[in-house]
């Protein structure tokens, strides 16, 4: 009857998880009671809901040893072209969870990162030649873990949604190092995209560090790198950015940071030609899953999180908004 060692149903199990990773365990506590008549504690939900993003985390895990040695192969169908959006976010966790971990305002840092992917397809491009995302073609993936553990999980991510039968893949980010390593390891013939935006706020940063915040001859001097930009011309915006001098140490250490961060993305930032195929390039797809998926849940005011709690939640989440709540509790009872 699934009730060893607890004094629960599996229906009512089922019933905190599911409010458990929606809302503040207090919160699932009161709907329960006011929905379905059924009376728990605040701490029997938070620990019934962890323990089922567990056994999640788990079916996942099994799955994607599997596949990574080859054990498994997902039957998915033909694709397109298949994104892989990856992003981090910061999950705010309790003091012995960043032990021995500066911060980059504080001394201490008070947060770990939620590393995050989302995988969708596109078949077509609209009318006027924009990108168009298939619809509820988007599942996640993300854990609180190293970027040497997440790479696995996002490829078995993209290979269980028909990763090597894809006419085209494209990893999208932000072009931080680590998102980087992961696409050239990974995904090696891919075709890497840094998203336009970020760029776009790097050009905003160090324009009115060296212009100041606001005013026109910021506005003139970013939109004049932004035009360049789009029509695909990044050495342009490279050399308009090592023609800004200043005496200020943090202003001069800022300008060599964002050559650098051009430099580095030079090959990721092809937009004028992406932008001509009907490609993404942006990655508003990851970044609102990171607000739904992570900021919605885990950033309340006053959460402070274990990263085992934090993952179990993210893992729920996940499954839930991937669309794969029924196929774990089917899965879940059959074994």
């Amino acid at each position: 009857m699934d009730c060893v060692n607890t004094s629960f149903s599996p229906g009512v199990r089922r019933m905190m998880a599911r409010v458990g990773a929606k809302e503040s365990f207090d919160e699932g506590r009161q709907d329960l009671e006011e929905l379905a008549g059924v009376r728990v504690t605040t701490r029997e939900v938070g620990r019934v809901a962890e323990a089922i993003g567990l056994q999640v985390e788990g079916d996942a895990d099994r799955k994607r040893i599997q596949i990574m040695r080859g054990e498994m192969i997902p039957l998915a169908p033909p694709v397109s072209i298949l994104y892989i959006a990856i992003d981090g976010t910061g999950v705010p966790v309790v003091p012995s969870e960043t032990e021995g971990r500066k911060g980059k305002q504080t001394e201490r840092a008070r947060t770990r990162e939620a590393k995050l992917g989302a995988v969708f397809t596109q078949t077509a491009v609209g009318a006027e030649g924009h990108s168009v995302r298939d619809e509820n073609s988007t599942t996640y993936v993300g854990a609180i873990e190293t970027a040497e553990t997440f790479g696995p999980r996002i490829y078995a991510e993209a290979s269980r949604r028909g990763l090597n039968r894809a006419d085209q893949v494209v990893v999208l980010g932000d072009g931080a190092a680590w998102i980087r390593g992961i696409a050239e390891e990974h995904f090696p013939n891919a075709i890497q995209i840094v998203d336009l935006f970020h760029a776009l706020e790097y050009l905003w940063e160090i324009g009115r560090l060296v212009y100041g915040p606001t005013g026109a001859k910021v506005t003139r001097w970013v939109k004049n790198q932004q035009d360049e930009l789009k029509e695909g011309d990044v050495q342009k915006v490279i050399t308009a950015i090592k023609r800004l001098k200043s005496d200020n140490p943090l202003v001069a250490e800022g300008i060599k940071k964002t050559i650098s961060y051009f430099e580095g993305n030079r090959e990721r930032m092809k937009y004028a030609e992406w932008i001509k195929r009907g490609l993404f390039v942006g990655s508003g797809v990851i970044e609102a899953g990171c607000r739904t998926i992570v900021g919605q849940r885990l950033k309340q005011s006053g959460m402070r999180w274990t990263v085992k709690g934090a993952n179990s939640i993210i893992a729920l989440r996940c499954c839930q908004i991937s669309g794969r709540w029924e196929e774990f509790w089917g899965n879940r009872a059959a074994a």
